[in-house]
């Protein structure tokens, strides 16, 4: 056979598409708490073999996407209170954190940036939109440790999403409200405004399945 001009598919680049796209969709609250999770649905939603699907399903259980289960099955934790209460705390500490090493580095492009998501067309809510504002928003610290922690925090906390988006109160604000707040004290350099417009942003959320008490 002569030789053709067929690119050879790279297995690595596979494994790394599958698992972006489960990433992607517990981050976006596509799953619920407690959830049931087959290799094999996610294959064929994928359209993948199942050994990419089992590589990236291993990740997500070592970073608290995904339980295993005794009878080898897999699902999405549960959240009782105390797990809500505990991501709610762990959002203001890990990411406040991460917020304030970015206004030392913030600079007129990272602002423009921010300013271009907040006005990208989607569906609304867009919670696509709402991560990628606020994890480039937290890129900006250039921290090689906090970084990964919040997005592994964003994975655990996208279960929570889940259950906030069929909330009915979950719409009664706008979208962008604190988004806008905290990019407008960003352009100021006002880091007492900035943080207190992230803890009102992350708070509404918790607020809506929490609503008698605070983090």
């Amino acid at each position: 056979m002569c030789a053709l001009n067929i690119a050879r598919i790279d297995p690595v680049s596979l494994r790394d598409t599958v698992y972006a796209e489960l990433r992607g969709a517990f981050t976006r609250g596509e799953f619920g708490p407690g959830d049931a999770v087959s290799l094999r649905g996610l294959a064929e939603m994928l359209g993948t073999s199942m050994t990419p699907v089992r590589e990236a399903v291993r990740r997500l259980v070592a970073e608290g996407a995904l339980e295993d289960m005794p009878n080898r099955s897999l699902r999405v934790p549960d959240l009782p209170e105390a797990r809500i209460r505990e991501l709610w705390r762990a959002r203001l500490s890990l990411e406040g954190l991460a917020l304030d090493l970015a206004m030392d580095r913030m600079t007129d492009a990272a602002r423009a940036e921010l300013s271009a998501i907040l006005t990208r067309e989607g569906p609304q809510p867009d919670l696509q939109q709402n991560y990628d504002f606020h994890l480039t928003l937290y890129r900006q610290s250039e921290s090689t440790v906090i970084l990964p922690l919040i997005e592994a925090l964003w994975l655990q906390y996208g279960a929570c999403l889940h259950l906030v988006m069929q909330h009915p109160d979950a719409r009664e604000i706008a979208q962008h409200t604190h988004h806008l707040e905290l990019l407008a004290a960003l352009k100021r350099g006002d880091r007492v405004a900035a943080q207190a417009a992230l803890a009102r942003d992350i708070g509404r959320s918790f607020g809506v399945l929490l609503p008698e008490g605070g983090a």
